[in-house]
């Protein structure tokens, strides 16, 4: 005996220091170690479904820098700002009843430092305004917060197979009045709890809890109480089984897997739609130049034409038309810097940047350009094929698809239709995203029939010791012997008479397959779509450019020769202007269908989902020669 009373005073000692402990423990814990705790385990998460899908590791944090380049260029450009929000949320002032001592910390530098001072105009090149973006896009940021938001959903359902504790503290003054007798007295409690899943369904169970009852009246008796039980619960029909069981951790585990490929999707076509947006903005830039330049020579012309008029060696009728030219050439000035100015505003919005922050482009990307489609292109004159095909056997769509599979490959994008749209199913993320979710739905039919059986679960109990209350205070303290606990087990039966919302449910389930099925054939035959048409696009953009550049040669022969002949008095001033609003037109068609090649090149490279986007926002393109 004891023995069993040592046993017991011992294991009171022991519950009383952990209760205090486990309570103190959870008190300690600030918001800050809250939000760091889950920082860590998302960003584990994270660098698991990476090495998943990627096989490698990236950085990945959605904590925005300190230094963005948007609020370097709004101070240092001195540029107007609504309110403090305009520079970020860690100058925001502090509200009442803050949980943190400031923001969270942010990175000292962002994904690319531009600059170390800005003085003037920020000059990007296209491959500096790929980055600027993954730094300062705010869809971009958006996108990784979607990534963090669903692994936050991820390491909740981890945590419903992890062991999980609760603990409370009670002190209450208590009265009960009988009559005229009065019971007043402290009751102080408290308890801890334990409970964990197991996988293939078990529910384990303990608590503990001690009572510590003082009276204040009737001679001030006390008395210790002390309680704890365990208990089992085994489903071993509907319910049971680890794939029932774990199905809501699978689904969160695969829906992060979804959520970094819509982001990886998202990288790539933020990088087109980046890039088409800065050569779209120099092809402005030359339409502006060549305007401008247009305006110039016309001036020149009209004063020439003065000149002769003066001489007598023209008529008036054509110095006028000389004249309206000028007119006409300078408003077409003015509506190209306005198209510039606006298209400029737009690119930089899309970057995250102010649309009047100052910065360049870098003119020499196409120039660069130029010359790289020349070099992979050629100077070849018209395909034979243009010049050959006729129209009274076939139709111009049997024609245009004839042409593209018999023309000779030029560029590394030269690829059959059959060969781009295999490429598109091995790369497009969405298609794999698309396909897995029919699995998911798979896996719910077998839960909704998994609900259909009847429910049979092995329950088990033990109990032991007594609790304590104000009624029960002159009691002497409880005795904590396993030899007189309480201990049940037995068996629950849920038949199936009542199955609607159940039956319903898996009704449901198989529609919902075949919708999935159906997503998965509409998504195949639009990504055919978009890669033929991408492929005539480029095919189209490819001889455009070809063609376009012959054109400039022979406008800018025909603007001298025309001037020559005005000189001689062999052609008017009307055939002059006429050569030259042709020749400006020649330059703008051949600036554009360079630009629509380069971007016609990458939009089918990201149609393929061939192009690869690091966290930098650096693309790296699809090479035939060195692709899987």
């Amino acid at each position: 005996m004891d023995i069993n009373k040592n046993v017991t005073s011992l294991f009171k000692f022991l519950s009383c220091i952990c209760l205090a402990l486990s309570i103190l423990g959870l008190a300690g814990c600030s918001p800050k170690e809250y939000r760091l705790r889950a920082d860590r385990e998302v960003e584990e998460i994270i660098e698991q479904k990476q090495l998943q899908i990627k096989g490698q590791s990236e950085p990945f944090t959605i904590e925005t820098p300190a230094d963005t380049l948007r609020r370097r260029l709004l101070i240092e450009q001195d540029l107007p700002i609504s309110g403090d929000a305009s520079f970020g949320s860690d100058v925001l002032p502090q509200i009442e009843d803050w949980p943190e001592d400031g923001q969270p910390a942010r990175s000292p530098q962002s994904t690319w430092q531009p600059l170390v001072e800005i003085d003037g105009p920020l000059k990007l090149s296209l491959m500096d305004a790929l980055m600027v973006a993954a730094a300062n896009s705010r869809q971009y940021q958006t996108r990784k917060e979607d990534i963090f938001r669903v692994a936050l959903g991820l390491d909740l359902e981890r945590d419903v197979f992890r062991n999980t504790y609760f603990g409370d503290l009670e002190s209450e003054l208590v009265s009960n009045q009988f009559g005229d007798e009065e019971i007043t007295g402290i009751a102080n409690r408290a308890s801890a709890e334990w409970t964990r899943l197991l996988e293939f369904g078990m529910a384990l169970s303990s608590r503990i809890a001690i009572d510590l009852v003082k009276l204040l009246t009737q001679g001030a008796s006390s008395s210790f109480g002390i309680f704890a039980d365990a208990t089992v619960s085994i489903p071993l029909m509907a319910g049971s089984g680890r794939n029932i069981v774990t199905e809501p951790l699978i689904q969160a585990e695969r829906d992060v897997v979804y959520a970094m490929y819509t982001f990886e999707r998202f990288k790539r076509s933020l990088a087109v739609e980046i890039a088409s947006g800065y050569l779209s903005v120099l092809r402005q830039q030359d339409v502006l130049r060549n305007a401008k330049e247009n305006y110039e020579r016309l001036k020149l012309g009209a004063q020439r034409a003065e000149r002769l008029a003066d001489a007598g060696r023209l008529p008036k009728i054509q110095l006028d038309q000389a004249r309206q030219d000028v007119l006409r050439a300078r408003n077409s000035w003015v509506s190209a810097q306005q198209a510039y100015a606006n298209q400029m505003d737009a690119f930089k919005v899309s970057m995250g940047l102010p649309p009047d922050a100052r910065i360049e482009l870098d003119r020499l990307e196409l120039d660069n350009l130029d010359r790289a489609a020349m070099a992979a292109l050629g100077e070849s004159a018209l395909s034979a094929d243009m010049a050959e095909d006729g129209y009274d056997t076939e139709s111009f769509t049997d024609q245009f698809e004839a042409s593209m599979l018999l023309r000779e490959a030029k560029g590394l994008l030269a690829l059959e239709p059959t060969e781009a749209v295999e490429l598109a199913f091995s790369h497009r993320l969405d298609l794999k995203t698309t396909q897995d979710r029919v699995n998911d739905a798979q896996r719910k039919v077998v839960v909704a029939a998994d609900a259909l059986r009847a429910g049979l679960t092995l329950t088990g109990t033990a109990e032991y010791g007594e609790r304590r209350g104000i009624n029960s205070a002159d009691l002497p303290d409880a005795d904590f012997d396993p030899r007189r606990g309480i201990y049940s087990a037995g068996l629950l039966l849920d038949l199936p008479w009542e199955r609607t919302e159940e039956q319903n449910f898996y009704r449901d389930s198989y529609i919902a397959l075949e919708r999935s099925v159906r997503d998965v054939q509409e998504l195949e035959d639009q990504i055919k779509l978009e890669v033929r048409s991408a492929l005539r696009t480029l095919l189209q953009a490819r001889e455009s450019y070809q063609i376009q550049s012959r054109a400039v040669e022979l406008a800018g022969q025909r603007v001298d020769s025309a001037a020559l002949f005005l000189e001689a008095g062999r052609a008017q001033v009307r055939d002059v202007l006429e050569a030259q609003d042709d020749y400006v037109s020649a330059q703008n068609a051949r600036i554009a269908a360079l630009v629509n090649y380069r971007i016609a090149e990458l939009e089918l490279q990201r149609d393929m989902g061939v192009i690869e986007v690091d966290h930098r926002g650096i693309w790296s393109e699809y090479q035939p020669d060195t692709a899987n």
